[in-house]
């Protein structure tokens, strides 16, 4: 049986397709077509507001959401990243309920699929019967040439571990992934590049503007951080670049690239980046409320626009955001960069997310085939009414 709902307007997932037009979709939200309201019949569903395909949460950290409101804001990204490490801690059942709490929030509010960054293996039973498409990006760190194999091993480890549990889940796909470029040796990235060959990968990159000093000159923050933790960076040799072009070269072999964050990138950077940064396989994902949450600041979006950058959108974790809601991300984004048209930004919100993730054959757009689900948008807040 179709259902036949008509809004103020309706986003297809590139474009606004004007008033008087009606979605088609079967009993599974399947989508049949769009048409004009004369052509409906009867029987079709009257809405406010603008009707939009589910949105993709390129970046979030779900296995630390018993950390909200844990971690003071406003602190930089070092000591950040130092209160983490330490509050990470916690008995089971307590991450367990605060990640089912997330995962609620994330689907009521129009997240239907995410790229998820994964340390452990807490989130899989979770994962194992969620009604969300969840791509798991195993993250690995250190900063130690001396102990890339070992950290290499005991993430593919969680990698297998996630594979076996998950693998009768449609809706699941796990790769290795990087942390950051202030967290991994070149020999890790070396064994990381061999490993995903071909694969998307994920990376948080320029989060901070110590992220730059330390390639520039080896200086800034990070030492800090590298002494309180006892890491030796003797070997550690700076680029005399900033950090994007200095862990661009590390991937040769047909990668897919998420590069989260990127609040301290400039045109040199992109200039210098040995991807073409306009293509499909390079993706630049913005958190940012958790930009502004940690360092207080927000990257260069009219930059990365006027340069081709293909610009998907995230919330990060509980642990640097008050809210995993993607239109609350838009909402800051509109806030603070008015002159980037609404259209635009729903886009990076669904079909540009779905295109990053590689599941653009069922999410992101209202074509026929296509099970996108569908967010009503309203007076500056999104639900998810399918």
């Amino acid at each position: 049986m179709t259902r036949k709902i008509k809004a103020d307007d309706i986003f297809t997932g590139t474009e606004f397709s004007g008033p008087g037009n009606v979605l088609l979709i079967d009993d599974q939200g399947v989508v049949e077509a769009i048409v004009p309201a004369v052509e409906a019949g009867e029987g079709v569903e009257i809405l406010e507001g603008i009707l939009c395909p589910g949105f993709i949460n390129a970046h979030c950290h779900i296995e630390l959401s018993h950390l909200k409101r844990k971690v003071p804001q406003h602190t930089g990204l070092v000591d950040f990243v130092q209160a983490v490490m330490t509050e990470r801690d916690a008995p089971d059942e307590e991450k367990q309920q605060a990640m089912q709490d997330a995962e609620e929030e994330l689907y009521n509010s129009g997240t239907v699929a995410i790229g998820d960054i994964c340390n452990t293996t807490d989130s899989i039973p979770l994962k194992a019967s969620s009604k969300l498409y969840w791509h798991n990006f195993i993250e690995i760190s250190g900063f130690v040439d001396a102990a890339a194999q070992k950290r290499f091993d005991l993430a593919n480890d969680i990698l297998k571990t996630f594979r076996n549990h998950l693998s009768s889940a449609i809706c699941h796909l796990s790769s290795l992934s990087p942390h950051a470029p202030y967290s991994v040796s070149k020999k890790l990235f070396e064994l990381i590049n061999e490993a995903t060959a071909g694969q998307l990968i994920s990376i948080h990159n320029q989060e901070a503007a110590a992220e730059n000093e330390l390639y520039q000159n080896k200086s800034g923050k990070f030492l800090e951080l590298y002494k309180n933790f006892g890491i030796d960076i003797s070997s550690f040799e700076p680029t005399e670049r900033n950090s994007f072009p200095s862990w661009n070269p590390y991937f040769n072999k047909q990668q897919k690239i998420i590069s989260v964050h990127n609040t301290f990138i400039d045109n040199e950077d992109l200039n210098n980046s040995k991807f073409k940064i306009q293509n499909s396989k390079f993706h630049f994902c913005l958190c940012p409320n958790a930009n502004l949450y940690i360092e207080n600041t927000l990257p260069p979006v009219n930059m990365l626009l006027e340069a081709g950058c293909n610009i998907i959108l995230g919330t990060d974790s509980y642990a640097s955001n008050t809210q995993l809601n993607i239109f609350e991300e838009i909402n800051t984004l509109q806030k603070h960069f008015p002159g980037i048209p609404l259209q635009t930004m729903l886009q990076w919100a669904t079909l540009n997310g779905a295109m990053a993730l590689g599941i653009e054959e069922k999410f992101g757009s209202f074509e026929k085939g296509k099970q996108p689900g569908i967010v009503l948008i309203n007076e500056g807040s999104a639900l998810r009414i399918i």
